[in-house]
Protein backbone atom coordinates (compact mmCIF):
# COMPACT_ATOMS: atom_id res chain seq x y z
CA UNK A 1 0.00 0.00 0.00
CA UNK A 2 2.85 2.42 0.74
CA UNK A 3 4.06 2.45 -2.86
CA UNK A 4 0.49 2.84 -4.16
CA UNK A 5 -0.18 5.65 -1.72
CA UNK A 6 3.12 7.35 -2.59
CA UNK A 7 2.28 7.09 -6.28
CA UNK A 8 -1.21 8.56 -5.77
CA UNK A 9 0.22 11.36 -3.71
CA UNK A 10 3.00 12.10 -6.18
CA UNK A 11 0.70 12.11 -9.19
CA UNK A 12 -2.27 14.00 -7.81
CA UNK A 13 -1.48 15.97 -4.65
CA UNK A 14 -1.04 19.26 -6.53
CA UNK A 15 -4.31 18.81 -8.45
CA UNK A 16 -6.18 17.84 -5.28
CA UNK A 17 -4.75 20.86 -3.46
CA UNK A 18 -5.66 23.16 -6.33
CA UNK A 19 -9.20 21.77 -6.47
CA UNK A 20 -9.67 22.20 -2.73
CA UNK A 21 -8.15 25.67 -2.82
CA UNK A 22 -10.70 26.68 -5.49
CA UNK A 23 -13.40 25.42 -3.15
CA UNK A 24 -12.26 26.97 0.16
CA UNK A 25 -10.01 29.85 -1.03
CA UNK A 26 -7.74 29.45 1.97
CA UNK A 27 -4.29 27.91 1.60
CA UNK A 28 -4.01 26.54 5.12
CA UNK A 29 -7.49 25.08 5.09
CA UNK A 30 -6.86 23.53 1.66
CA UNK A 31 -3.64 21.96 2.97
CA UNK A 32 -5.54 20.53 5.94
CA UNK A 33 -8.22 19.17 3.64
CA UNK A 34 -5.61 17.54 1.39
CA UNK A 35 -4.34 15.71 4.46
CA UNK A 36 -7.89 14.63 5.25
CA UNK A 37 -8.30 13.35 1.68
CA UNK A 38 -5.19 11.20 1.95
CA UNK A 39 -6.19 9.94 5.40
CA UNK A 40 -9.46 8.76 3.85
CA UNK A 41 -7.51 7.23 0.97
CA UNK A 42 -5.38 5.25 3.42
CA UNK A 43 -8.44 4.08 5.33
CA UNK A 44 -10.49 3.08 2.31
CA UNK A 45 -8.07 2.03 -0.43
CA UNK A 46 -8.70 -1.68 0.12
CA UNK A 47 -12.39 -1.03 -0.67
CA UNK A 48 -11.53 0.74 -3.95
CA UNK A 49 -13.08 -1.49 -6.59
CA UNK A 50 -11.52 0.05 -9.68
CA UNK A 51 -14.88 0.92 -11.25
CA UNK A 52 -13.44 4.34 -11.99
CA UNK A 53 -9.92 5.61 -12.35
CA UNK A 54 -7.92 6.33 -9.21
CA UNK A 55 -7.95 9.99 -10.21
CA UNK A 56 -11.73 10.26 -10.30
CA UNK A 57 -12.01 8.25 -7.08
CA UNK A 58 -9.53 10.64 -5.44
CA UNK A 59 -11.44 13.73 -6.63
CA UNK A 60 -14.68 12.20 -5.41
CA UNK A 61 -13.11 11.90 -1.96
CA UNK A 62 -11.80 15.48 -2.24
CA UNK A 63 -15.27 16.73 -3.14
CA UNK A 64 -16.77 14.93 -0.13
CA UNK A 65 -14.06 16.29 2.17
CA UNK A 66 -14.77 19.84 0.97
CA UNK A 67 -18.52 19.42 1.44
CA UNK A 68 -18.00 17.90 4.90
CA UNK A 69 -15.83 20.88 5.79
CA UNK A 70 -18.51 23.33 4.67
CA UNK A 71 -21.17 21.43 6.58
CA UNK A 72 -19.15 21.76 9.76
CA UNK A 73 -19.20 25.52 9.33
CA UNK A 74 -22.24 27.64 10.04
CA UNK A 75 -24.04 28.66 6.87
CA UNK A 76 -21.94 26.40 4.65
CA UNK A 77 -23.90 27.09 1.47
CA UNK A 78 -23.36 30.82 1.77
CA UNK A 79 -19.69 30.26 2.62
CA UNK A 80 -19.26 28.23 -0.55
CA UNK A 81 -20.65 31.11 -2.55
CA UNK A 82 -18.38 33.58 -0.76
CA UNK A 83 -15.27 31.44 -1.25
CA UNK A 84 -15.26 31.68 -5.04
CA UNK A 85 -12.94 34.57 -5.81
CA UNK A 86 -11.80 33.54 -9.25
CA UNK A 87 -9.65 36.63 -9.81
CA UNK A 88 -6.54 34.89 -8.43
CA UNK A 89 -6.40 32.06 -10.97
CA UNK A 90 -3.30 31.56 -13.04
CA UNK A 91 -3.35 31.40 -16.81
CA UNK A 92 -1.88 28.17 -18.11
CA UNK A 93 0.46 29.04 -20.96
CA UNK A 94 4.06 28.02 -21.56
CA UNK A 95 5.57 31.04 -23.32
CA UNK A 96 3.09 33.84 -23.94
CA UNK A 97 4.26 37.29 -24.91
CA UNK A 98 3.48 40.16 -22.48
CA UNK A 99 0.58 41.46 -24.58
CA UNK A 100 -0.96 37.99 -24.65
CA UNK A 101 -0.59 37.69 -20.89
CA UNK A 102 -2.39 41.00 -20.34
CA UNK A 103 -5.28 40.04 -22.64
CA UNK A 104 -5.51 36.52 -21.21
CA UNK A 105 -5.46 37.76 -17.62
CA UNK A 106 -8.20 40.27 -18.35
CA UNK A 107 -10.37 37.71 -20.13
CA UNK A 108 -9.77 35.03 -17.49
CA UNK A 109 -10.68 37.46 -14.73
CA UNK A 110 -13.91 38.33 -16.54
CA UNK A 111 -14.78 34.66 -16.84
CA UNK A 112 -14.05 34.07 -13.15
CA UNK A 113 -16.23 37.05 -12.17
CA UNK A 114 -19.02 35.63 -14.31
CA UNK A 115 -18.66 32.26 -12.58
CA UNK A 116 -20.14 33.96 -9.50
CA UNK A 117 -23.44 33.93 -11.39
CA UNK A 118 -23.35 30.12 -11.69
CA UNK A 119 -24.71 27.65 -9.18
CA UNK A 120 -22.32 25.61 -7.05
CA UNK A 121 -22.92 22.54 -9.22
CA UNK A 122 -22.18 24.56 -12.35
CA UNK A 123 -18.95 25.84 -10.81
CA UNK A 124 -17.89 22.32 -9.85
CA UNK A 125 -18.39 21.17 -13.44
CA UNK A 126 -16.57 24.18 -14.90
CA UNK A 127 -13.60 23.74 -12.51
CA UNK A 128 -13.34 20.03 -13.25
CA UNK A 129 -13.91 20.25 -17.00
CA UNK A 130 -11.94 23.41 -17.87
CA UNK A 131 -9.39 23.93 -15.13
CA UNK A 132 -8.59 20.30 -14.32
CA UNK A 133 -9.45 19.11 -17.85
CA UNK A 134 -11.56 16.15 -16.75
CA UNK A 135 -13.55 14.33 -19.40
CA UNK A 136 -17.32 14.17 -19.03
CA UNK A 137 -17.00 10.59 -17.81
CA UNK A 138 -14.35 11.50 -15.21
CA UNK A 139 -16.42 14.47 -14.04
CA UNK A 140 -19.52 12.28 -13.71
CA UNK A 141 -17.61 9.67 -11.74
CA UNK A 142 -16.02 12.27 -9.45
CA UNK A 143 -19.33 13.95 -8.70
CA UNK A 144 -21.27 10.67 -8.61
CA UNK A 145 -23.58 12.00 -11.32
CA UNK A 146 -24.75 10.66 -14.64
CA UNK A 147 -22.95 11.81 -17.77
CA UNK A 148 -26.20 13.39 -18.85
CA UNK A 149 -26.33 15.53 -15.69
CA UNK A 150 -22.75 16.67 -16.26
CA UNK A 151 -23.53 17.62 -19.88
CA UNK A 152 -26.70 19.44 -18.89
CA UNK A 153 -25.01 21.27 -16.03
CA UNK A 154 -22.06 22.20 -18.26
CA UNK A 155 -24.41 23.45 -20.98
CA UNK A 156 -26.33 25.60 -18.51
CA UNK A 157 -23.13 26.92 -16.92
CA UNK A 158 -21.70 27.91 -20.30
CA UNK A 159 -24.98 29.59 -21.19
CA UNK A 160 -24.88 31.61 -17.96
CA UNK A 161 -21.21 32.47 -18.53
CA UNK A 162 -21.82 33.57 -22.14
CA UNK A 163 -24.76 35.75 -21.13
CA UNK A 164 -22.83 37.50 -18.39
CA UNK A 165 -19.69 37.82 -20.52
CA UNK A 166 -21.76 39.50 -23.23
CA UNK A 167 -23.28 41.84 -20.66
CA UNK A 168 -19.87 42.60 -19.19
CA UNK A 169 -18.32 43.22 -22.62
CA UNK A 170 -21.29 45.38 -23.56
CA UNK A 171 -20.83 47.56 -20.46
CA UNK A 172 -17.11 47.96 -21.08
CA UNK A 173 -17.42 48.67 -24.78
CA UNK A 174 -16.36 46.64 -27.79
CA UNK A 175 -13.30 44.47 -27.34
CA UNK A 176 -11.31 42.27 -29.67
CA UNK A 177 -13.38 39.12 -29.50
CA UNK A 178 -14.18 38.57 -25.84
CA UNK A 179 -13.64 35.34 -24.04
CA UNK A 180 -14.96 32.13 -25.48
CA UNK A 181 -15.44 28.90 -23.68
CA UNK A 182 -15.76 25.92 -25.92
CA UNK A 183 -14.95 22.32 -25.30
CA UNK A 184 -15.93 19.26 -27.17
CA UNK A 185 -17.90 16.59 -25.40
CA UNK A 186 -15.41 13.85 -24.57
Amino acid sequence: MDSVFDELYRKYHHDVFQFLFYMVKNKEQAEDLVQEVYIRVLKSYERFEGKSSEKTWLFSIARNVAIDSFRKQKGWKQRILEKFDWSTAQVKDDHPIPEEIAVQNEEIQKIYKCLDKCTIDQRLVIVMRYIHEFSIIETAQSLDWTESKVKTTQHRALKVLRKHMEEMNGKEGPESEGARLERSAD
